[in-house]
């Protein structure tokens, strides 16, 4: 065994210790909630999940689980073209890809699997492929896999946009297609879909978007940001999770036209050699998806969440990315500032954690609160008076 190897990657490790970049994993013994539990024991108000809805351990979707896991077994132990392929995973495909504005729908065990095994099936070297200067990594992943011509066009700039599209169709692009994030986790940017869609339709290129941070509360009915910008419907391609705010569990989708769809079923990697989607998962995503089209409740009341965190916390001197998303940056710049200041209000009862490079740009470290539906008033007004005496303890507001 090679024992510079090891050391070698120690070293890396002391240097990311030293540098105050390294990434430490709290452990929680709850389920997961506006409050949560610690292995010390404490109850903590919890501000960094991504259960928008509060539907992770909403009953009902803990029922579905439940009464899939009795019907369908534990998992299928194969991958979908040999035997394991069960009526729940077809009916949550047709229930996501209507509520997505779609033809037709594939599942994938990870959402990061949906990006990854998207763009070389159905693009090749005549093609171009143009991305979001900020879109996911996994998107970056699943394009590096492509053989497709790329650009990347500056972050929600529709002129470097139209550029790059021009570009592609000079060098005589067979098809191109434009891929964004619907809405960008770091920032809570909002891609802005309906001028994206016009340029597109001006260069005859095709239009997908990730809505990982959107599905399930964006838009009036919760349909996305597709909805939010008034093109439902009008999008080529949608890659999404059912590890947010649709159940909070784990899993992916991509929605399409059928021909797309049926494409991937034949050549995506991930779909073809990856195990199937666990029965519960799937089962309790269907049970999600009835909550969502009864009743825009639990979207209405993140949207006030939202609104009233956004107002108080910047009222009381904090600086935060603006916009209307359940993402709320509250910037701190420094990064050992960043983890001084979540390991202060987790001491306080608020748990939120430090954002830093190599997660955000070098100079850009914050806070990344997420509301959720399941947060009460109470929960906020403590989280906000939390936030304001840490920042005036360590010099980050007056």
């Amino acid at each position: 065994m090679s024992q510079a190897f090891y050391q070698h990657l120690q070293s890396e490790l002391d240097g990311i210790r030293a540098a105050g970049l390294f990434k430490a994993e709290r452990i929680i013994t709850s389920p997961q909630g506006a409050v949560v539990q610690t292995t010390d024991g404490r109850e903590v108000i919890n501000l960094c999940a991504n259960n928008y809805l509060g539907l992770s351990s909403h009953p009902a979707v803990i029922d579905a689980a439940h009464e899939a896991l009795r019907t369908h077994g534990f998992g299928l132990s194969s991958v979908r073209f040999i035997c394991g392929t069960q009526d729940l995973h077809k009916q949550l495909e047709q229930r996501i890809a209507r509520f997505v504005g779609c033809e037709d729908a594939i599942l994938y065990a990870a959402a990061f699997d949906a990006n990854g095994g998207l763009f070389e099936p159905l693009l090749g070297e005549q093609d171009a492929i143009i991305s979001d200067a900020l879109n996911h990594a996994s998107i970056i992943d699943g394009i590096r896999l492509c053989k497709a011509q790329r650009w990347r066009y500056e972050h929600n700039n529709l002129d470097d946009l139209e550029r790059c599209l021009k570009e592609a169709k000079a060098k005589g692009a067979r098809f191109t297609l434009v891929f964004t994030d619907g809405v960008f986790s770091m920032d809570g940017t909002i891609a802005q879909l309906d001028k994206i869609r016009t340029l597109c339709d001006r260069y005859d290129a095709l239009l997908g978007i990730d809505e990982c941070h959107a599905s399930g509360f964006m838009g009036k009915t919760g349909r996305g940001t597709a909805e939010h910008r008034g093109v439902f419907g009008k999008i080529d391609i949608v890659t999404g999770t059912f590890g947010k705010a649709l159940g909070g569990a784990s899993g992916g989708f991509t929605a399409a036209r059928k021909e797309v769809v049926e494409l991937l079923r034949q050549r995506s990697r991930p779909y073809l050699f990856s195990n199937t989607l666990a029965p519960a998962i799937a089962g309790a995503s269907i049970a999600v998806l009835d909550l969502l089209e009864g009743s825009t409740a639990l979207r209405d009341k993140l949207e006030a969440n939202t609104a009233y965190f956004r107002e108080a916390i910047q009222a009381a001197g904090f600086e935060i990315k603006p916009g209307t998303h359940p993402i709320v940056p509250i910037m701190v710049y420094d990064a050992v500032k960043a983890q001084q200041l979540s390991q202060r209000i987790l001491e306080l009862g608020i748990y939120a954690v430090g954002f830093f490079f190599p997660v955000v740009p070098k100079g850009q470290a914050r806070i990344r609160v997420q509301i959720s539906a399941v947060h009460e008033r109470e929960h906020l007004e403590k989280a906000v008076a939390a936030f304001t005496q840490a920042g005036r303890e360590l010099g980050i507001i007056q």
